[in-house]
């Protein structure tokens, strides 16, 4: 839900901005961009990841890894669409599309395992499990096994 409120802000903030409004596509990208990265790092950190009982990162470093990503998503964005339109003979929309389509399926995999995750899960002391056989304690009536 989150993901798909995201794009409808960011695409539709870019397209109204550049075919409605008759913005330079770029300056439209950066707005939208910039827009779509606000509502996506709220929406993320409040709803989608709201399970967490605690996230291994603090605030501040979730944000600096999530700009970072950011950064290389528009760099990726800005450069196909301001290249590969006249490359492949396709309006500047279409690569859009398509590009934000690829950008947007590998997010989940980074977000999950690098911004968003949880701290390790800390094992009860009572019922920690013992590495190897060898390790567990052994009562009297055990023998230990050779």
């Amino acid at each position: 839900m989150a993901g798909g409120t995201v794009a409808l802000v960011y695409l539709t903030t870019t397209t109204v901005l550049a075919e409605v409004f008759g913005m330079p596509f770029q300056a439209a990208l950066a707005i939208g961009f910039s827009v779509g990265i606000i509502v996506h790092f709220t929406l993320q950190r409040l709803f989608v990841w709201t399970h967490r009982e605690e996230f291994a990162l603090p605030l501040h470093h979730q944000v600096g890894r999530y700009l970072a990503l950011a950064a290389a998503q528009y760099g990726v964005t800005a450069a196909s669409t301001s290249l590969l339109p006249s490359a492949l003979n396709l309006s500047t929309e279409v690569v859009y599309l398509a590009t934000v389509a690829v950008v947007l399926s590998t997010n989940f995999l980074v977000f999950r395992h690098g911004i968003f995750h949880a701290k390790p899960a800390v094992p009860e002391p009572d019922q920690e499990k013992p590495a190897f056989e060898g390790d567990r304690p052994q009562s009297s009536v055990e023998q230990p096994m050779r």
